[in-house]
């Protein structure tokens, strides 16, 4: 009996750790055969390279498609869109996969997801059912519609989905698998690397050895062009905090360029002494840095999903995570410097945020290999009543 081929496509930065460990169980499962694509910014050195991870953690890349068109705006993400339906349908067309695996919500999803069906090859979607008040959540939506398989992360996702129509045989809680990394990590939590001298980066190196405050903030699609504004309030809220901090870039969304040229400005404005900027760090040694913070600033989704799991305090800002399931180590603020500031001096006088499970508990890759491996393959779907 011939292996099921498995074609997961990877897009950007977030969707690798958000699938690692799915990856690895995909690739270790006797009747599954792992077809691995890398596009979009996942392929780029701005935005930290992410295939360079991807390969160094001993994964075979079967295609890399590029496909970003520069512009960082509303036209370019659809633009980008478009020639990826293009280059990815050349590519599913070559290497024939029985199920095509697609994660999350970001816009060069939807590309995968629209190939695939046109295509008539099963589509499966990690993370989907999930709300957020914002563009992506257009996209999730429907890229449940045009899924076959559903691996949510959480039981409100999966009602969710339900309710959009899906039938119940095809809906999973699988929980999400990055909560398999964080998972893993706990288990020896302490930092056992230098970040500066591991992944380079630019500004100052202050001495993280007292506690250390951890800050990644992304454009917000549907407001692309306050993001130098809303980056600016962030930015003199940190200003004057008198612990260490370390910045992550932003993702390639519409207003990256606003975020990351008032980041540059900023830096280059004040020099600031206790900031130091990183592209990007592996998976383990991110969630490993969290796991040892004192707090996460900004508006990313690893707030809300590990940081939950591993009880790291979060100060999450603005709309992006509007809506999301959340633990009880958030607290939501406004793009307001003082309210940023309140909420960081909170945490950094509060005790440890408890441990949550509401995305998982850490199989969740496991969990996602058997299915794929067991279920039939499905051609054609209706709405369920």
């Amino acid at each position: 009996m011939s292996k099921r081929k498995i074609c997961v496509v990877i897009t950007a930065r977030p969707s690798y750790s958000r699938v690692k460990t799915a990856l690895q169980a995909i690739k270790e499962h006797p009747q599954l055969e792992l077809q691995l694509v890398v596009a979009a910014s996942a392929l780029l050195d701005r935005y930290g390279s992410a295939v360079n991870f991807i390969e160094k953690d001993g994964f075979e890349i079967t295609a890399k498609v590029f496909n970003v068109l520069e512009g960082e705006n509303l036209t370019a993400a659809a633009k980008t869109t478009g020639i990826g339906i293009l280059e990815l349908s050349t590519v599913f067309d070559n290497i024939k996969p029985d199920i095509i695996v697609t994660i999350a919500d970001r816009f060069e999803t939807m590309a995968t997801a629209i190939s695939a069906s046109f295509m008539n090859i099963p589509l499966a979607h990690i993370q989907g059912g999930e709300v957020t008040g914002n563009i992506d959540e257009k996209v999730r939506h429907s890229i449940t519609k045009l899924a076959d398989y559903h691996f949510v992360a959480s039981e409100s996702a999966r009602e969710r989905v339900l309710k959009l129509g899906e039938d119940p045989a095809f809906v999973f809680n699988t929980g999400c698998p990055s909560i398999d990394l964080a998972a893993s990590i706990m288990k020896e939590p302490a930092l056992n690397f230098d970040p500066y001298k591991k992944y380079g980066g630019v500004g100052s190196t202050p001495d993280l050895s007292n506690g250390y405050i951890v800050v990644m903030q992304h454009p917000v699609t549907t407001e692309y062009a306050d993001s130098r504004k809303h980056i600016a309030e962030t930015l003199y809220a940190i200003k004057d905090i008198d612990i260490p901090v370390l910045w992550f870039w932003p993702n390639v969304d519409a207003g990256a360029d606003g975020t990351s040229s008032g980041i540059r400005s900023f830096r280059e404005q004040y020099r600031p002494s206790h900031m130091h900027f990183f592209k990007n760090m592996e998976g383990d040694d991110f969630l490993r840095l969290l796991a040892n913070s004192k707090c996460l600033i900004g508006n990313s989704s690893v707030g809300i999903r590990e940081c939950a799991y591993m009880g790291v305090p979060v100060v999450n800002i603005g709309s992006r995570q509007t809506k999301r399931d959340r633990g009880n180590n958030v607290i939501d603020v406004n793009y307001n410097r003082e309210e940023i500031v309140s909420a960081i001096k909170h945490w950094l006088n509060a005790d440890k945020a408890k441990s949550s499970d509401v995305y998982g508990g850490g199989d969740a890759g496991k969990q996602i290999a058997g299915l794929l491996a067991t279920k039939p393959l499905r051609f054609h779907k209706t709405i369920a009543y």
